[in-house]
């Protein structure tokens, strides 16, 4: 009897509380940049899963909450090269993005089209 009651408390000292978290993230483009990020991020400490909708342009991750926090998961998609919510890409791992991963071009006014 003993041995079981010491067996349910290990059992529940070693559930792990994780976190749903959905983030835009604007710049991500096709099924390359939908990649990249899940598997870069499946590989971060306390990520349990990671999906993306590009065509939505957010990604929802899981995490555990003690070792990972929201900030963290945001800063890592913003390391791998694209902006993640108020976390803005970081310039050397965007300009490593190939061409179709990079945010389309927006075409400025030529003078002759000023009012």
């Amino acid at each position: 009897m003993l041995a079981l009651i010491g067996f349910i408390s290990i059992t529940t000292a070693q559930q792990k509380t994780t976190q749903k978290v959905v983030i835009n993230t604007p710049s991500v483009q096709c099924e390359m940049c939908k990649d990249r990020i899940e598997k870069y991020m499946s590989r971060e400490p306390g990520i349990v899963s990671v999906k993306v909708d590009y065509k939505k342009k957010t990604t929802t991750v899981s995490f555990l909450t003690d070792r990972n926090d929201i900030e963290q998961v945001k800063t890592a998609i913003a390391n791998i090269g694209y902006d993640a919510d108020d976390v803005t890409a970081e310039e050397g791992s965007y300009a490593k993005l190939p061409k179709c991963c990079k945010k389309p071009v927006e075409k400025s006014a030529t003078p002759s089209q000023l009012p």
